[in-house]
């Protein structure tokens, strides 16, 4: 039996440091498991040369031949390590948690992040951390360094949660600063989401990167577990309201419904895997179903 099914949330949170955590992570999810399907690999065209006996004839380039009438052969070059952008949002809704003993999604965002490069950087690939609000707050470069963890886990460590959130803005900064090809890991709530950063991440998609999508929420989020009429406000600056939980409990749920399948729906038609996530589920059985996809689609 896998250890990985004794880790959860709250487990976690007697941890103080994103490093602690990600290595109970980490240390489940290897559990019977001897390969990282995580990893991956894109071969790039690297430049031509004379086809001379004993090359592969599917590498002839016909159309050279049918231009000079010499045979040509495509060489290509291996690209030895998968460079992986984790994109984490920072903002004011993500320092939400109910109950003492949960993680705030920033947390789990930070546990999932720290344990996936931890696994990255064990088989030679590069992560690096992008984290952001209504801005790109961080930038931390891919990198196989020997420090790479302890820079990438100090800086989810010293981020302060807070402000609002622009994801658009985050996404069109990113797109910036990745030039090649690599894996886009993009952690958020969405409390708000605009059209416009649904079409950045397609964008991006097109461009060859390989983007995942993991949307947290809080279970409290959902099933509003509060009897009693309660004041609930805004973490991003949205004010205050009164309302009796078990009055507008089923209207919400319909709108919140309505709200996560629409982002599903738009991610998925991009060819962007989506995972939506709720923080008392273990992060190791997150990860697993992450790898597992992939492995799947390879």
């Amino acid at each position: 039996m896998s250890i990985s099914r004794f880790i959860d949330p709250q487990d976690l949170k007697t941890l103080a440091h994103a490093k602690l955590r990600a290595r109970s992570v980490v240390e489940g999810l290897l559990t019977g498991m001897h390969r990282n399907p995580l990893r991956g690999s894109s071969v790039e065209f690297s430049e031509y040369k004379e086809y001379v006996p004993g090359d592969e004839l599917k590498y002839v380039d016909w159309r050279a031949f049918a231009r000079v009438d010499r045979y040509y052969v495509k060489q290509f070059e291996d690209e030895t390590h998968l460079r992986t952008f984790f994109l984490l949002d920072q903002s004011g809704s993500m320092d939400f948690a109910y109950g003492e003993n949960t993680l705030t999604k920033y947390e789990y965002g930070a546990t999932l992040c720290a344990a996936m490069s931890w696994l990255m950087l064990r088989q030679g690939d590069a992560p690096g951390l992008m984290l952001f609000d209504d801005k790109l707050r961080t930038f931390l470069p891919t990198s196989t360094r020997k420090n790479q963890l302890d820079d990438l886990c100090a800086l989810l460590d010293e981020a302060k949660i807070g402000g609002k959130t622009n994801i658009e803005e985050a996404l069109s900064r990113a797109a910036e600063r990745i030039k090649g090809r690599g894996l886009i890991v993009l952690i958020s709530d969405f409390i708000d989401v605009q059209e416009d950063a649904l079409l950045l991440a397609r964008i991006l998609r097109r461009r060859g990167m390989d983007v995942v999508c993991f949307h947290l929420l809080d279970r409290a989020e959902w099933t509003l577990p509060w009897e009693q009429m309660c004041r609930f406000e805004g973490m991003e600056g949205e004010g205050e309201e009164l309302a009796e939980p078990d009055e507008i409990r089923a209207a919400y749920q319909r709108q919140v419904q309505r709200h996560l399948d629409a982002i599903e729906r738009a991610f998925t038609q991009g060819d962007i895997e989506y995972f939506r996530v709720f923080t008392d589920e273990s992060p190791t059985e997150v990860i697993r179903a992450l790898i597992q996809r992939r492995s799947g689609r390879r």
